[in-house]
Formats: structure tokens, C-alpha cells, sequence
């Protein structure tokens, strides 16, 4: 790769900010008006935002990544003012190396063929290819590139994939299209020595066509590579799969002491994160003026109680303290109509629904409803997958034993970004949901879920993943019924409302919400329709009842190897599947025949027809 081609300037291309923590992170491939890139590693970056507190989430990120003194701080952002000399912006590096040239279509035989060189960027001047007959010919990135399944990617060694191994030859390379369809069969890398392949023997791993990854990762470096034992694999640089990030977020939660947990937030991780006692924060405190100033009127004990309470305690481990969904779910339920800690201009801020507004039938199953008309989210990007995605697990987190590939070769901060918006939160009883779970017909479905799980399992033998369990599949397809249900009516598109599933030995509950980093995500609208909730609970139980798609739907099998759908009950396109960005899991372990009674009629949803 070309370590020469800096394209972070201004005139290549913008995206916005929460986009580089999610789509357009270190690693990422995308193209820029005059160039095709890869995101540079975080050390590459020429500056980078302020920082984001946020105890709970870091203290997960450190044990997770192992780096204690990790920080959360946002991407960049642009400076808009153009005589300013400060550099802004990030560092992407030119990838692929290899171009095609244009040619025009051609008719042989009756049928239409293109053959285009394959060019490789040492031969360009200016951008361009000049042929033999001193013509300057525009020129495109080739769209194939090689990559492994631990992110690392690079050229496809073209010379090596034309004569089916090593060779000397050099001659010029071509792209022939023998069709119009663009199928990989009808691709065809032709050398000008007569040796040609079909680009359909690169998408099959027993022909080892591409050979053995080499661990490249040019977004840390144009020679930055480490040791690989993977196949290499055909990536269209431009597929959907050519990028997963990896996501952990947490909601922010309000603090006993509001106005000391701010004042601390100022001096965290350039000075207060390093205290080790009273005594040195005193010495501090009377040392350095801007301590005397940002934490006046503060007494010394308070401001050390908040910083112990962020430090990982010495004597506990990893399984004693409280998960992250586990922290949000015990604040949630805490809310009353009138009782909270929180205020009505911080982070967050709550309050319960009277019963009486949504006492209906066919809501029994509900023992709290929430109205959050606040919430601050923050969200970092941990690291990134190519061909699979990895999501977290029930509690929230992520895996320990995904190999993900890193942000950096030295990872001393994460890009992170903060949404702020409003939601609904259902809490449902569990003696309910338990005594469900001990239906013959439940048991029956859940052993058919889990058969499809095992199933999935022996296509993803090095994925640590665990089934979710039957609660977690009922709230997590109701929220895709609710959601539905609601967007025709608060305003919010589906697309912009999120949701977090809570199911552990806590307690059961969903909440909905929506957040962007403006102020569109606190319009009013979720919150108003929560007030509405018990109409719009019994529209999403309507929805789940009939699929366009029945009877196939929902006489689908988990474990079927015609479909390939393992992590899916009754659930397709036509019912519960929503946005990814939408949901937490990228639509898996859904069913909505454990919510209510579909056309196949297997007895197992929680709600049963005398309830609606």
C-alpha cells in the first residue's frame, strides 16, 4: 500500500462524527471523490474531540482490553473557519493499489464483452494510465481485494491468482467481463501470456486461490503486519461485510451527587484519576490553582468518595460486579411517579406512570411503566470484524474471546460518541415469565431454538456466543412488535428508535428509546406515545398474530438446513425483522410465536387470546 497518500484533507470527503465510531472507523473502507481509502489507526489521526466521562462504560472497556489508563474521547471534528492553519481531520491511506482502466463494451459472438487493464498504481501518471498509443485512460480501483477473518486485508496478488501460483511472468494483466450480469463466473484475470481464471475460484477456500493471509493491516501502517494462520478470502471492498464495528455502550445513570460527580468529570483522566488516597488529593487541591477553582466549595471527602467510587475496587472480581444493563435496570425500576434522584435538566431523568393510565387486560404482564424523558447514551467503538459481525451478549458486553482486530498498535483512548434522547421502559413481573417458562409447549419450542443454535454453532466453531434463553427471545421479539407499533405514531421513524433488552436473574424488562447526538432525539414524541402505552401494546400483539409471509413463517424450523435461518422462530422480513441499527442482536434470536399465537398454533406465547 501506499504509505505516501494522505488524504485526510478537507476537500476529499466528510462524514459526520458518529459515523466514525460505527461505519467509518479505523479499518473501514469507503471511497472519497477522487480516491478509494482505508481508515488509518487512531495514532495516524491528526486530532481527535474532547473527552466523554463516563465511569461504567470505561471500567468495562479497561478490564475488557486490558489497558487501565484507556479513555473515551470523541472523533474529531471539522473546523469550519478555511484561513484557520490548525490541521484537523483523519488519516486515511490510498487502498487497493491495483486499478482498472475503462473500456468500452464490445460484441463477440453475440455476446457483450468488456476487457479492461488491470493496473497497478506505479503505472499511473497523474491518476491515469497512458497505453501504448500515448493516450491518458481514467482509471477505477479494482473492487477485489483479499482479507482473513481477523480483520486483515490487502491486494490480491494478481499474478500469483492468473497462473495458479508462483510465476515469473510479468506481462500485462486484464480484466475480461464475459456477460452482462457481472456474476463472478463471467469475470475472468487474463495474463498476456494466455493464462486466465475465472474470479468464481477465489470465493472457494479448498482451491487456495488467494494462499495464506500474510497479517497485513495498512490502516496501522503501509508495512505493519503480524503473524496469520487464516485462508485468505475474496472481499468485494465495497460489500456490506467488509466492515463490522464493534460497539459497547452504556446509558448514563444519575448520581447521588450531581454536582460533585461534574466537578470530577473536569480533572478525571489528566489528574483525579491518579489519586491514591486523602491525603495526596489535599496536597493537589492546595498545589495546583485550576483544583482550588474547578472544586470549590466541595469538601475533600466528597470529591474522594466519587473518585474511589470509579475505581475497580482490588478486592473484587470480575463476576461480583454489577453488569451493565444489570446498573441500568435497578435504576429504571426505581423510578416512582414522584421519587427519583434524578433532575429534570441532567442526564437523565424518569418517572414512573401511574397504573391507571394503562391498566388494561392484555398489559397483566407489566408491573412498571417508565417514562424516560432524558437519557444520555454513550457509545465506543471497541474494534471492528470483517465477513461476520460479532454482537454482545445478553448482559450487554462484549465477548472476551472475539478476535477482533485492533484500533491501534499502542490503544491509549477510543473513539466514542454521546446520544442524548428519550425513551419507554416496560418492566415485566417475573413470577409471570417463570411460571411461562414451565409450559410443556415452552420447554418444547425452546429445545427447537436451541436445536437451530447448535446448529449455527457448527458453522461458527470459534465463536464463544451462548444461547440467549427463552425470556430474552420473548422481550427481544415483543420489542420488535412494540417498536413497529409505536413508529406509526410518535413521529419517530422505526429506523430511529433503539431498544436494550433486560433479562437475568434482576428482572425482565425493555426499554425503547431513541438518541442522536442533536437534539432531534428529544422531541417529545416516545414519550408521549408511552403515555398511550396500553393502545400501543395491543396493536403490537395484533401485528404478531398474521404474517404476510404464513403459513412459511410461521411454520419455520430453526434447525432447517434448506433455509439457514438458525437463530430464528416465526420471523422474517414481512413481521419482526426491523433495522440493525434498530436492534441490539442485527436481528437475530427472534420469534413471535413465543409472544402470541400464530397460524401454526404450537402453544407457547405468553399471551393468550383471552388476554387481548
Amino acid at each position: 500500500m501506499s504509505s505516501s497518500r494522505n488524504a485526510s484533507k478537507k476537500p476529499d470527503g466528510q462524514v459526520r462524527q458518529s459515523q466514525v465510531a460505527t461505519t467509518f472507523g479505523p479499518g473501514s473502507l469507503f471511497d472519497l471523490p477522487n480516491h478509494s481509502v482505508i481508515v488509518g489507526g487512531l495514532e495516524s489521526w491528526l486530532t481527535r474531540g474532547g473527552e466523554i466521562p463516563e465511569p461504567r462504560l470505561l471500567a468495562k472497556l479497561q478490564d475488557l482490553l486490558r489497558v487501565p489508563n484507556l479513555a473515551l474521547f470523541a472523533p474529531p471534528a471539522d473546523i469550519d473557519d478555511p484561513t484557520s492553519k490548525q490541521k484537523t481531520g483523519i488519516t486515511v491511506w490510498q487502498f487497493p493499489e491495483w486499478f482498472i482502466t475503462q473500456g468500452p463494451l464490445a460484441t463477440e459472438a453475440g455476446r457483450s464483452t468488456r476487457s479492461r487493464r488491470l493496473i497497478h498504481r506505479k503505472l499511473l501518471t497523474r491518476g491515469k494510465f497512458e497505453d501504448d498509443n500515448r493516450k491518458h485512460q481514467p482509471v477505477v480501483p479494482v473492487r477485489f481485494v483479499r482479507a482473513c477473518r481477523k480483520g486483515h486485508i490487502g491486494d490480491i496478488d494478481w499474478y500469483h491468482f492468473a497462473h495458479k501460483g508462483k510465476s515469473d511472468c510479468r506481462r500485462e494483466l486484464w480484466i475480461d467481463e464475459r456477460g452482462t450480469s457481472g456474476d463472478l463466473s463471467e469475470v475472468w484475470v487474463r495474463c498476456g501470456c494466455g493464462a486466465q481464471r475465472p474470479m468464481i475460484e477465489a470465493t472457494k477456500l479448498e482451491l487456495r486461490g488467494l494462499g495464506s493471509c500474510d497479517g497485513a493491516r495498512p490502516w496501522l501502517g503501509g508495512h505493519n503486519s503480524e503473524g496469520c494462520d487464516e485462508q485468505n478470502r475474496m472481499l468485494v471492498r465495497t460489500a456490506s461485510n467488509a466492515y463490522f464495528s464493534q460497539n459497547m455502550s452504556a446509558i448514563s445513570l444519575p448520581s447521588p451527587n450531581e454536582e460533585v460527580s461534574k466537578a470530577v468529570d473536569q480533572f478525571w483522566s489528566e489528574h483525579l484519576q491518579y489519586v491514591e488516597d486523602l491525603d495526596e488529593l489535599v496536597k493537589e487541591r492546595k498545589r495546583k490553582k485550576f483544583l482550588q477553582d474547578g472544586l470549590k466549595g466541595l469538601s475533600d471527602e466528597s470529591v474522594f468518595a466519587e473518585i474511589t467510587s470509579r475505581k475497580p475496587s482490588p478486592t473484587s472480581t470480575p463476576k461480583s460486579e454489577k453488569g451493565v444493563k444489570e446498573a441500568e435496570f435497578e435504576t429504571l425500576v426505581s423510578c416512582t411517579e414522584t421519587i427519583g434522584i434524578d433532575t429534570p435538566d441532567g442526564d437523565f431523568y424518569a418517572r414512573a406512570l401511574p397504573k391507571t393510565n394503562w391498566n388494561q387486560p392484555w398489559m397483566e404482564a407489566v408491573e412498571r411503566v417508565v417514562l424516560v424523558h432524558r437519557l444520555r447514551e454513550v457509545t465506543a467503538l471497541v474494534g471492528f470484524t470483517r465477513f461476520e459481525s460479532s454482537s454482545t451478549n445478553v448482559e450487554g458486553e462484549l465477548e472476551m474471546g472475539v478476535i477482533r482486530a485492533p484500533l491501534a498498535s499502542d490503544l491509549t483512548w477510543l473513539p466514542a460518541i454521546e446520544n442524548r434522547g428519550e425513551g419507554i421502559f416496560l418492566q415485566f413481573h417475573s413470577e409471570a415469565i417463570n411460571t411461562w417458562l414451565q409450559k410443556p409447549a415452552v420447554i418444547e419450542r425452546g429445545l427447537q431454538l436451541e436445536a437451530g443454535f447448535d446448529c449455527w454453532k457448527k458453522d461458527h466453531e470459534k465463536s464463544t456466543r451462548q444461547f440467549f434463553g427463552l425470556p430474552y427471545i420473548l422481550l427481544h421479539s415483543l420489542s420488535h412488535q412494540v417498536i413497529t407499533a409505536v413508529s406509526l405514531e410518535c413521529g419517530y421513524p422505526a429506523s430511529s428508535i433503539r431498544e436494550r433488552i433486560y433479562a437475568g436473574s434482576y428482572g425482565y424488562g425493555i426499554l425503547l428509546y431513541t438518541g442522536t447526538t442533536d437534539a432531534e432525539g428529544t422531541l417529545g414524541g416516545l414519550v408521549e406515545a408511552g403515555r398511550q402505552i396500553a393502545k400501543h401494546f395491543k396493536a403490537a400483539l395484533d401485528l404478531g398474530r398474521l404474517c404476510s409471509n404464513d403459513p412459511v413463517c410461521a411454520q419455520h424450523v430453526p434447525g432447517s438446513q434448506h433455509e439457514c435461518r438458525f437463530l430464528h422462530g416465526a420471523a422474517c422480513h414481512g413481521c419482526l425483522l426491523i433495522a440493525e441499527t434498530s436492534c441490539e442482536q442485527h436481528n437475530d434470536f427472534l420469534d413471535r410465536a413465543l409472544v402470541i399465537s400464530t397460524v401454526d398454533g404450537n402453544g407457547s406465547e405468553f399471551f393468550g387470546y383471552h388476554d387481548i
